[in-house]
């Protein structure tokens, strides 16, 4: 409200409130912080998990950033922005999400320091732009290379991501199912560079049974069961057709009314739609098919024909089961049965139902060159199969990002002491205040180390000093090992993570960093949305008393 000649002007809606200035800056980074502190617990092999329960009474234990954050209902714009880059940083790369948001929250811990000095926001956002850069630079230059071939490294990669999760019991031969399903899809380019469609790799949990049960299929798993009970529960040397039509009588497109005088017409039309039925299955007879997989559904008669032909069928199969199926056999999808030919159809060696844990599946396995494979997750109970679910999915991401873009760096913390330090000794070549600016950012860095030292029940201190020293003597790959409690090189340890992983971490972070930095001036129209809800209620009283009085 503003005052003109002693008589005050309404500009904003009333209930409307409003913060400026430092009041503004200091609120936003206050809750950006506090979604920070939520999941530093959890970072590292020793973090702690997190128990969530919805509104329902749905429970999720999982110690995976970006899933704490989805299920927390977040209701500040400030702390939502940081949950965003937990997304986007779960969506290029898979893992990292902690590390994200805890920087986050450091760079504008270190940022609120700068403010209350009195330092401009766009100052300070130059400068952390300037040291982002250069943290890029940094990464890559100590970025270590890999290829496709070298399973070991991959391996210990995916490990990486696996330990300090649920699955961590079984973390060598989880590790090595999700390098054999990423190798398996992986296709080179001409550039001799390769594309990793994690699409391709299908994850279908199943309760029951152990971890280490978890098991690789060359082909892929379709949740549904045989349709009828007298075709064969197995097949060798399948010839696979794949439909997207149903095998069914279609009812006509438009309405037309049939007048019967004579009860052997309703006998004719009978025959007629068994004749039709009948016409499909032996088209897929003929061209050699003894597996269907249907999209749509298959009519009780065309079941009773299949089973007849000693033919495998599978109806109401999801489209995306669909294409991993023919992308896994070399299938070609068929919308309609005028076109099919014996080379449409796909091959596997066998094509069989199973019972996992209570329920039935069909595997589909022995696909000569299988661009999609499935990974069957078992484990104790529906809790322990979800998270596991969640470390698969993280791993088969950070073994993709490696595939893809060849450089790693050791993890524990190491990355970002070493960035930490370059950043130190380059910030007074510039000078002026962005240099300041430019050391807050360096401080905010050590945050990974310290947290995970504190995770562990390790001193923060002794842990940070050390690993300076360390770095100052050119030990790059050095970081904190939680198991140990000492500083020791994490490349020897096996602890590998994907430079894109450090890299996306430090930007996404950098971005949120800034964007809450220069918000000055926060408008929010609370109770609005309370009045138009009133306003509406009204409205509808009034409408009702109008109906009443014309009746």
């Amino acid at each position: 409200m503003a005052t003109l000649q002693g008589v005050p002007v309404l500009i904003l809606k009333e209930g409307t409130q409003r913060t400026v200035g430092r009041d503004a800056q200091r609120m936003n980074i206050m809750a950006a912080r506090i979604i920070a502190e939520a999941v530093k617990t959890t970072l590292g092999p020793k973090g702690m998990d997190k128990m969530l329960v919805d509104s329902l009474g749905d429970v999720v234990i999982t110690n995976d950033g970006v899933t704490i954050l989805k299920e927390m209902d977040v209701e500040h714009p400030a702390a939502k922005m940081v949950v965003e880059i937990a997304k986007t940083q779960e969506n290029e790369v898979g893992d990292g999400t902690t590390t994200a948001v805890v920087l986050a929250g450091e760079l504008l811990k270190e940022a609120q320091k700068l403010l209350d000095q009195n330092f401009h926001p766009t100052t300070i956002a130059k400068g952390y732009r300037l040291a982002a850069a250069k943290a890029m630079e940094i990464l890559d230059n100590f970025a270590i290379t890999i290829n496709v071939e070298d399973v070991e490294t991959l391996k210990k990669v995916a490990a990486t991501a696996i330990t300090g999760k649920h699955a961590e019991m079984a973390a060598d031969r989880l590790a090595q199912i999700v390098v054999d399903a990423v190798k398996k899809v992986a296709e080179k380019r001409p550039d001799n560079t390769y594309k990793v469609d994690e699409d391709n790799i299908k994850l279908e949990k199943r309760h029951g049974g152990s971890v280490a049960d978890t098991q690789l299929v060359d082909g892929i798993v379709v949740d549904k069961e045989v349709v009828h009970p007298a075709m064969p529960k197995r097949i060798k040397n399948a010839k696979i057709a794949v439909l997207k039509a149903s095998l069914e009588v279609k009812e006509t497109e438009i309405d037309a009314e049939i007048r019967i005088t004579d009860p052997d017409q309703i006998k004719k039309f009978i025959e007629q739609e068994e004749k039709m039925i009948k016409d499909m299955v032996d088209k897929i007879a003929k061209v050699g098919a003894n597996v269907v997989f249907c999209q749509k559904g298959i009519d009780d008669l065309a079941q009773y024909y299949l089973a007849k032909a000693g033919i495998l069928a599978v109806r109401r199969v999801k489209q995306s089961d669909i294409e991993k199926i023919a992308k896994a056999t070399g299938a070609k999808i068929l919308t309609d049965l005028r076109d099919i030919k014996p080379e449409d159809l796909g091959t596997a060696e066998i094509v069989e139902e199973r019972k996992v844990g209570d329920e039935k599946m069909v595997f589909v396995m022995g696909c000569k060159n299988p661009k999609a494979v499935t990974i069957l997750i078992r484990g104790g109970s529906e809790h322990v199969v979800d998270e596991v679910e969640r470390s698969l999915t993280d791993a088969i991401k950070v073994t993709k990002a490696a595939v893809e873009n060849g450089k790693i760096v050791a993890g524990g913390g190491a990355p970002e002491i070493e960035v930490s330090l370059r950043l130190k000794q380059w910030a007074p070549s510039l000078g002026g205040r962005e240099q300041i600016a430019i050391e807050a950012f360096a401080n905010a860095l050590e945050v990974i180390p310290r947290a995970l030292s504190e995770n562990a029940g390790l001193d923060p201190i002794d842990i940070l000093v050390n690993l300076r020293k360390a770095h100052e003597e050119g030990k790059t790959t050095y970081g904190v090992d939680v198991f140990s409690g000492k500083v020791t090189c994490m490349k020897e340890k096996n602890v590998l993570e994907p430079l894109k992983v450090k890299k996306q971490a430090i930007s996404s972070a950098t971005e949120v960093a800034i964007m809450i930095l220069r918000i000055d001036d926060v408008i929010a129209a609370k109770g609005l949305e309370k009045e138009s809800k009133a306003g509406g209620e009204e409205k509808k009283e009034e409408e009702e008393e109008e109906t009443t009085e014309s009746d």
